[in-house]
């Protein structure tokens, strides 16, 4: 691989000689800098500011300087002859090609070994995915679409962390990496969906029944809590055609729903470990797309050696009548597992039939604290049958019966012991995943007057997802070796049916993706 500061100017030199320029620079600028401070002190922000941008340029010099020498040695040819036998997609013999590479602030020319795929091109924009071909040399160094790991890294978890694509460009060029709205937007929403098509490989992998049981939930005490959040969906509407040139496209903005997981450790008190990272999941294609997530993700973790697994979530018919298909589908052992109401939603019923009955302001606040001490001691039942007696004229149409019969239905189900709960240390609030769904959905994805698009809400919700998890480092590497086998970007996928309503049957392994090569999975 032959690497260049200018597409058609002089080979970059060698490393040592990058390292000496560097340095000769660096002493020239020293002086520099010392009568500068000697001036005026109060400007040390901005002179160490500046040294920090002349040693981020000269790293990325020397960078540039090692992947020429590097790419040269006979070593890199058995990590490369490797790429291209492990890769998915048949190639072509390798032929030279010139790219541009981003390396931070520095963009360089390589001319670099492309193998196109073996079969023809389509029109459809799926199969052309598909067919994708590969830079065997870039892909050893995990270099993707023209930009280095570590810019792709930092774009993506700044973009992550800000609010906006725009304030999230300022922090970059105040770090010294000046690069234009669309082109933060394209590597970060790269990264995303890079992460998403190793979700949907290792889930066909699962399908497959290639996926070892993990340990890292073994002899745990495991908490699953399932809820969903709400952000605004664009849906672009039917161009009129007598649509005048340079008008805007008008557009729908429904509310989406999505499904939020959280899993994690727990101690004896119920609360969660903090010595052991939660895992943060969800999705906005469906429920039984979460349904398969969670099994998944508990089959990996290794869930089935934990000492119990809890599910604890609010009342949402979609979770529990897929409780039974998730227990089955990950291997639980259903003697082990335990279902919670949330604790909040059951008192926050309470207190909806009681307004529904339209009791005096202190008849009702009497009858409220009652109630609610009556559910902490796993007394339902006399919930039930005081709020039966409170409503003897009401029709069978009245709300408040609507209330009557949720907390009577997961009384019975067992869902309400939360005296014995509290013995055995289990957790009975869902504080967990409502507060993921506030750091991940609300506080990145749903504000005013924004909208997404079906794949940028998935990306920016699973990047940012592996960050505030803790699983950043993990999950750049499991991606890295996912992407130097195979390019493709497909992430949706059909998942099986796990309502109740609907008999569970095997996972179907038929998807757009073949099975991936099991060389070095790295678990997120």
């Amino acid at each position: 691989m032959e690497v260049r500061l200018q597409k058609d100017g002089p080979r970059i030199g060698a490393p040592d000689q990058t390292l000496d320029s560097f340095v000769s620079d660096t002493q020239a600028r020293q002086a520099q800098w010392e009568r500068r401070l000697v001036q005026d002190p109060s400007g040390l922000r901005e002179v160490q500011g500046e040294i920090h941008q002349h040693f981020e340029r000269g790293a990325e010099l020397l960078t540039a300087s090692l992947l020429a020498r590097v790419t040269q040695r006979p070593e890199m040819d058995r990590h490369v002859q490797k790429v291209r036998e492990e890769s998915v997609v048949p190639l072509r013999a390798p032929e030279k090609r010139p790219l541009k590479l981003r390396v931070g602030e520095l963009v360089v020319w390589l001319s670099v070994l492309y193998c196109p795929p073996r079969a023809k091109r389509t029109g459809d924009d799926e199969q052309q995915e598909q067919l994708a071909g590969l830079y065997p040399e870039l892909a050893a160094l995990g270099i993707r679409r023209g930009d280095c790991p570590a810019v792709q890294a930092l774009v993506a978890r700044t973009v992550a962390l800000y609010p906006s694509i725009e304030l999230a460009r300022q922090e970059l060029r105040r770090q010294g990496l000046t690069l234009d709205k669309k082109t933060v937007r394209r590597i970060a929403e790269q990264l995303g969906l890079e992460l998403l098509a190793w979700r949907h490989r290792e889930l066909l992998t699962w399908r497959l029944g290639n996926t070892p049981v993990g340990d890292e939930l073994a002899g745990c005490r495991v908490a699953v809590q399932i809820d969903g959040g709400r952000i605004r969906m664009r849906e672009n509407k039917k161009r009129p055609p007598n649509r005048k040139k340079g008008q805007r496209g008008k557009f729908h903005t429904p509310w989406r729903e999505p499904k939020v997981l959280v899993i994690f450790a727990f101690d004896e008190q119920g609360k969660m470990k903090t010595i052991r990272q939660p895992l943060i999941e969800g999705t906005l294609l469906g429920p039984d797309h979460l349904a398969e997530l969670a099994a998944w993700h508990l089959h990996r973790l290794g869930a089935a050696k934990a000492k119990e697994v809890v599910f604890l979530s609010d009342g949402a018919s979609w979770i529990w009548e897929r409780l039974d298909g998730i227990i089955a589908r990950a291997g639980l052992d259903p003697s082990r597992t335990v279902r919670v109401l949330d604790w909040c939603h059951a008192v926050e019923h309470i207190s909806r039939a009681l307004t529904l009955l339209k009791l005096k302001d202190a008849a009702r606040n009497k009858a409220f604290v009652e109630m609610r001490t009556l559910l902490k001691q796993s007394r339902w039942a006399e919930v039930v049958k005081e709020l039966e007696r409170l409503a003897p004229k009401r029709s069978p149409q009245h709300k408040v019966w609507t209330e009557i019969r949720y907390l009577r239905k997961h009384g019975e189900a067992g869902h309400l012991q939360y005296l014995t709960f509290k013995r055995r240390g289990l957790p009975f609030g869902s504080g967990a995943v409502e507060s993921t769904i506030r750091r991940i959905i609300n506080l990145r994805l749903k504000s005013n007057a924004t909208y997404w698009l079906e794949e940028n809400a998935e990306a920016v919700f699973a990047i940012r997802a592996a960050l505030l998890s803790g699983r950043w480092e993990m999950m750049l590497k499991a991606v890295q070796l996912s992407m130097s086998r195979d390019a493709r970007l497909i992430w949706r996928w059909s998942a099986t049916p796990m309502n109740t309503d609907t008999p569970l049957s095997p996972p179907s392994p038929t998807s757009q993706l073949k099975p991936t090569k099991q060389v070095g999975v790295i678990a997120v």
